[in-house]
């Protein structure tokens, strides 16, 4: 049990890509806080399976990168939790393994339609329900890649900056207003998205934590968590980091 349950009861947390990797792990810790849990994510057995391992009380299986889904969800998901307090926007892909002169264009559209404008979509749909209730906490999931920039990554590193970018902005904009957005930065941990890598790209990355290991994802569920949560509730439009020492601001 979490030395913190019931840090979340009596809230209703959202996470996408919520069924496997980081979504999951802090799916499982919020319901384990006590949250009830709504898990979005396109992998619909993974998702079933996602749901019984976090007794989730509400799944949507969708493509976030479809603006059109996502308001769907977005108001099944209202419907079914009653209100959202927490959103946590862990979707995302990694994209190909190239250098930008060889990047296939195919692969640039489908991250940055997943990683930035499905994020985009998902807490678009998402803050007017917070706002209306006077309280929100937003975490999205950004990257290292997205302050560093990791070479043959571009459409990846592009669209977590953008996801720092977007929401320093929005943080601003809901500030005093009850709604938080933070974002976080990880460095690379073990993950199934690890899987849509060579592994000379995973070592580059291993290489470049001066802890000299990748992370653990309760580690980065963790912070998720407290960021989240109540006691974050002075910083906003900011990022986290869980970067092993990687990141340099």
């Amino acid at each position: 049990m979490s030395v913190f349950a019931g840090r979340f009861a009596g809230r209703a947390a959202l996470v996408t890509g919520g069924a496997s990797g980081l979504g999951l792990a802090t799916a499982q810790r919020l319901a384990a806080e006590g949250a009830s849990v709504a898990l979005w994510d396109n992998d619909a057995a993974a998702l079933r399976d996602a749901a019984a391992s976090v007794g989730a009380d509400h799944v949507e299986t969708l493509d976030v990168a479809d603006a059109g889904a996502v308001a769907r969800a977005a108001a099944a998901t209202l419907d079914a939790l009653g209100h959202i307090d927490v959103l946590v926007c862990s979707a995302g892909i990694t994209g190909a393994t190239a250098p930008v002169h060889e990047f296939p264009l195919d692969s640039w559209d489908r991250v940055l339609a997943i990683n930035l404008s499905g994020l985009f979509y998902c807490n678009r749909a998402v803050v007017p329900a917070m706002l209306a209730r006077g309280y929100g906490r937003i975490v999205n999931v950004a990257s290292v890649a997205g302050k560093e920039g990791n070479p043959s990554a571009s459409a990846y590193s592009a669209s977590k900056a953008g996801v720092i970018g977007f929401t320093k902005s929005l943080g601003k904009e809901l500030a005093g207003k009850g709604v938080i957005a933070n974002a976080l930065t990880p460095a690379t941990f073990d993950s199934p998205i690890l899987a849509q890598l060579p592994p000379s790209q995973v070592d580059y990355m291993r290489a470049r934590i001066p802890m000299g290991r990748l992370g653990d994802v309760a580690e980065s569920a963790a912070m998720v968590c407290f960021m989240a949560s109540e006691e974050c509730s002075f910083t906003t439009a900011a990022t986290f980091d869980t970067s092993g020492g990687r990141t340099t601001f």
